[in-house]
């Protein structure tokens, strides 16, 4: 392969269902590695196998991308110059490449009918067609020319299935695991052609590969056992020189180490393994996604790009332009990466404290809205700003800072009264007209002006700091009690005081 070759990469998702986090990640190693060497990310939808192709699904699989920010250059929906980008609208050209095979000896005839495959399954455990038993199977090997001839024109279905050599070594480098050899007496010989005329996704991929120019090919670890049949592909069509570079990507775990993560784990355990929500059409099913359980984009992108690599420090939150600078291929780990759904939820956090309050308006204002509570937007954003710390989904943001925009409906009187006397009800309503007449209605001369009077009265700050909180929050939460002061105002905080003294003296 020429070192001056342009780099084009694809991601190829196949139209039957929710998009899974390890499909995201494929996605975004791609695009990382195309945006880092100024190529292009092409998205082509593998909808070969018709049985399973689910409506919407193509739909949905670009909103998951656009999502993540992930824009292909080439698409469906964009076009491009290698197109088309869906392989049923290609499927003229994979039976021409077919018959090239047949006709080159590399490839076969197969007559064999489901019903008679199905029986010698039932025969041999462990049935597989291959070397060991092609000549005893119906197919254009074991038959003679003339009896082959007589069912092709009759027109009996068949398919054609790659002719995999004996006794040689399929090896490649691949860019992440390095030498990689494979014994072709342990492949067996794959369909390529459907009975249908729609080819495999074996005959297709290397065939939409050559025809699209892809120059690096980085998919999940799952198909590293199906590389030694489209190398042979790729020798055989006679294009070995035009062969992408390959990269299989380490496999994410369940949490616990042992086996994929797949969406049963998900269901099992309480967390999302799809991008987004993605509902079946045809049970109407929901299956929750990242999305909408209340992750950011930048978070969820963050998430996937440190699973299973690093740039070799200790640095944990990127940006996805900062995921383009420093991505690395010698970096991606051969080993699976657990996924941890808690440290998921670290990345949302840590997003949410880096966002600005403008950012995240909308998502804070469908809260509200959900709890019939309409404020100016200027002061969402400032109270925003004084919790955003307290977030691990925005959807928290209710939870957290209700009382900036009701009154608290009850109080932790447990938490006062034992302890509660005249003397502080005495302090609360003196300090009413203080704070009715205060002037400079900011946190830090709040804060002076009432540590000052607690000096005054001989209390200690610790027995009256707490109440006041409870008074203005109604429990023992909510951050620093002088920057709720300051956002509430004064009428409000002396409405609040108020009420709370009749509660606290009952």
């Amino acid at each position: 392969m020429s070192s001056e070759r342009k780099v084009r990469v694809r991601f190829a998702p196949s139209p039957t269902g929710g998009l899974h986090l390890g499909g995201v990640r494929t996605a975004l190693f791609n695009f990382l590695y195309a945006r880092q060497h100024q190529g292009d990310f092409i998205l082509r939808v593998e909808d070969t196998d018709q049985t399973r192709f689910v409506p919407g699904a193509e739909e949905y699989i670009n909103e998951c991308l656009a999502w993540c920010g992930l824009t292909p250059d080439e698409s469906p929906s964009k076009g491009g110059k290698y197109g088309p980008y869906r392989q049923s609208e290609r499927k003229p050209a994979y039976r021409q490449y077919a018959e090239q095979l047949v006709a080159g000896g590399y490839a076969y005839y197969a007559f064999d009918t489901a019903a008679e495959l199905e029986e010698q399954r039932k025969l041999q455990p462990n049935f597989r067609y291959s070397h060991e038993n092609r000549l005893q199977l119906r197919n254009s090997l074991s038959l003679s020319e003339t009896e082959t001839q007589q069912l092709l024109e009759s027109g009996a279905p068949y398919t054609v299935r790659i002719k995999v050599p004996t006794d040689e070594t399929v090896t490649f480098t691949d860019m992440i695991r390095g030498k990689v050899a494979f014994d072709t007496n342990l492949v067996d010989d794959k369909v390529l052609l459907k009975a249908d005329g729609m080819p495999t996704y074996h005959l297709a991929v290397v065939v939409d590969d050559k025809a699209m120019e892809i120059s690096h090919v980085f998919r999940g670890e799952e198909w590293l056992p199906s590389a030694p049949i489209h190398i042979l592909l790729w020798e055989y069509l006679g294009w070995g020189d035009s062969m992408p570079a390959w990269a299989h990507l380490p496999l994410i775990l369940k949490p616990d180490g042992n086996g994929k993560l797949s969406k049963r784990d998900g269901d099992r355990l309480g967390f999302p393994v799809y991008a987004m929500n993605w509902t079946d059409p045809k049970s109407g099913d929901t299956t929750k996604g990242f999305r909408e359980m209340g992750f950011m984009a930048a978070a969820f992108v963050n998430m996937l790009g440190v699973l299973g690599w690093n740039d070799g420090t200790e640095q944990e939150l990127f940006s996805l332009d900062e995921l383009i600078q420093k991505f690395s291929v010698d970096r991606i780990s051969k080993a699976g990466a657990k996924f941890d759904f808690e440290k998921a939820k670290w990345f949302n956090h840590e997003w949410i404290k880096r966002s600005s309050g403008e950012s995240l308006l909308p998502q804070v204002k469908e809260v509200l809205a959900h709890h019939q509570v309409d404020a100016e937007e200027g002061y969402i954003g400032r109270v925003l700003d004084a919790i955003k710390e307290r977030l691990t989904f925005v959807e928290d943001f209710w939870a957290q800072a209700s009382f900036f925009f009701v009154q608290p409906a009850e109080y932790d009187l447990n938490a006062v009264k034992p302890k509660w006397s005249a003397e502080k009800t005495a302090f609360f309503e003196n300090i009413i007209p203080s704070f009715e007449n205060f002037s400079n209605w900011e946190a830090p001369a709040l804060e002076a002006f009432f540590k000052d009077a607690i000096q005054a009265s001989g209390m200690k700050i610790g027995e009256l700091m707490m109440p006041f909180r409870i008074m203005l929050v109604g429990g023992k939460f909510g951050p620093d009690v002088f920057q709720i002061v300051e956002l509430l105002g004064q009428q409000e905080v002396v409405a609040r005081i108020r009420k709370a003294l009749v509660e606290f003296g009952a």
